[in-house]
């Protein structure tokens, strides 16, 4: 893919409230996952993989561990020349006042000025905040040969679950003919992944014609969509098949945690031909005592196991101590569990101490525990 070809824009300025004390004080998708990644790691070796090489990175709330971890471009292979990923927080312009972003087109069109400088033919709009894999030049490859003005990616979900989504019905040769935002009774089951690709020149001028409409949300689903299709543009569906997850919630990104040790294992880390880059934490091997067991986990460098420890996943520098039982739990880099404490189905956030003795969920509870602060025995 030659560089001016197509640009990606990552839209990572959310604030993530459903996922609580975990975005309190970070932007959701600088949140952990899987062991040793952050969310944020996904779109980025997506794009790299793709053979992308200029990745602008959208970033609002609680931006600056984001800021700072997006920056360093070289974890993706983004650093070499005529690349790089640029960290684009809302700034004050010569002649206009400081604004936030307001809405996901609204992002786009104030950083009109950066795109125009590598003058991309295509542009790539992603959210920074869902966990899959995908070769975007495949669905480049689609939308030139469609003859699209924008290619949205699509994934079948089931019926019943198709009114949470913004969905898309379509043609036989899979034009899209109509978008309807979370409707009461869907006529289809293709959800919109929020993956948007565009022709630069189309897509610059309905953002600006947009700034001036009354009454616009400057939003992508709301917005920029439906007046494609109002002014008769072709828009293409590009159907993919394999792991996706919105991991909003607390339950969500527990579970697509627990995905990781299925045996499908859909998304498969270890992927030699499809990597996810990340952070590489200096730190030693992790260790397992004479008196700790592990059974299916993920377990990254620097934890020390002397406890039982099964079905979970464990950041670096994670310690179970003696006798005691980790089950179906997420413990994010620094969390120490005291001798004899018990953690079931539960996210326990970084740094988090769990005393000695102390007891975090249950085997049997449906809902996932979040903790995000030190827990004493008998609390």
């Amino acid at each position: 893919m030659e560089q001016n070809n197509m640009l990606a824009m990552i839209l990572a300025g959310g604030r993530g409230t459903r996922l609580l004390d975990l975005t309190k004080k970070n932007a959701k998708p600088a949140v952990y996952f899987g062991g040793k990644y952050r969310i944020i790691d996904f779109p980025l070796s997506n794009c790299a993989n793709s053979g992308i090489k200029v990745v602008g990175v959208l970033t609002q709330y609680e931006s600056v561990m984001l800021n700072a971890y997006a920056g360093a471009g070289q974890r993706w292979g983004l650093d070499t020349r005529g690349s790089g990923v640029y960290v684009l927080p809302p700034r004050e312009k010569d002649g206009t006042k400081f604004d936030v972003y307001q809405g996901t087109a609204d992002a786009i069109t104030q950083n009109i000025d950066f795109i125009d400088t590598f003058d991309p033919e295509h542009v790539l709009i992603l959210s920074g905040d869902h966990i899959y894999k995908m070769d975007y030049a495949d669905m480049l490859s689609l939308h030139k040969e469609s003859g699209a003005a924008c290619t949205i990616a699509v994934l079948p979900v089931p019926m019943k679950e198709a009114s949470r989504f913004g969905i898309m019905n379509t043609d036989e040769e899979g034009r899209i003919v109509e978008f309807e935002e979370k409707p009461e009774h869907p006529k289809s089951n293709l959800a919109s992944m929020g993956i948007y690709i565009f022709n630069w020149k189309d897509l610059r001028k309905e953002l600006i014609a947009d700034m001036n409409v009354e009454g616009s949300h400057h939003d992508f689903g709301k917005d920029i969509i439906p007046s494609f299709l109002n002014q008769g543009k072709k828009l293409q569906a590009y159907k993919f098949e394999g792991y996706w997850k919105d991991v909003g919630t607390i339950d969500s990104l527990w579970e697509a945690n627990m995905d990781l040790l299925t045996k499908s294992n859909e998304l498969n880390l270890d992927d030699p031909e499809w990597k996810i880059y990340t952070e590489d934490i200096p730190t030693l091997p992790h260790y397992v005592s004479p008196t700790g067991s592990v059974k299916n986990c993920y377990i990254n460098q620097g934890a020390i196991i002397k406890g039982h420890v099964e079905g979970s996943v464990l950041f670096h520098n994670v310690t179970v101590d003696k006798d005691a039982v980790v089950q179906q739990a997420v413990l994010m880099p620094g969390v120490s569990v005291g001798e004899g404490a018990k953690v079931y189905r539960a996210i326990v956030a970084d740094g988090v101490k769990i005393d000695p003795g102390a007891v975090v969920g249950s085997p049997d509870s449906e809902e996932i525990a979040l903790i995000s602060k030190r827990v004493k025995k008998g609390e």
